[in-house]
């Protein structure tokens, strides 16, 4: 792919009331528990995906860890907590059609709830993190 492809403006979707991590994660705290999901950018980047392997809910997790790995037909890639908390539910969607991530990261495609430590996570905002992929 060339520099000038991965340039393209529309990896720029990138939702100003969100919250996000350099491993391109997103978080919206403004429910309880708080939603995660990955962005636009990183779906685009891997591909269609074909499987997620979520975690199960209780399960407890610090910022930087591994929570789970989403295989597309390009790669296999973790999911790296952006915050610390204990997840509370987790979207069965994704796993019956890990398509839908795809077709709506920021929407139907979040992957789990998570019930907070922090309720200030130290997160980019969406100008610092369309900075991070350009």
């Amino acid at each position: 792919m060339s520099d000038e492809q991965d340039m393209r403006p529309l990896n720029l979707d990138v939702p100003e009331h969100l919250m996000y991590s350099g491993d391109h994660v997103w978080v919206d705290d403004s429910v309880q528990p708080a939603m995660v999901g990955v962005t636009n950018y990183a779906a685009e980047r891997l591909g269609e995906l074909v499987y997620v392997d979520l975690p199960d809910p209780g399960m407890r997790v610090e910022a930087g860890d591994e929570v789970l790995e989403l295989e597309s037909s390009k790669a296999v890639e973790p999911l790296i907590a952006p915050v610390a908390g204990t997840i509370r539910y987790v979207n069965q969607a994704v796993f019956d059609d890990p398509s839908v991530i795809n077709a709506d990261p920021y929407g139907e495609g979040w992957i789990f709830k998570i019930e907070l430590d922090d309720d200030e996570p130290e997160l980019l905002n969406a100008e610092q993190y369309v900075k991070v992929i350009r």
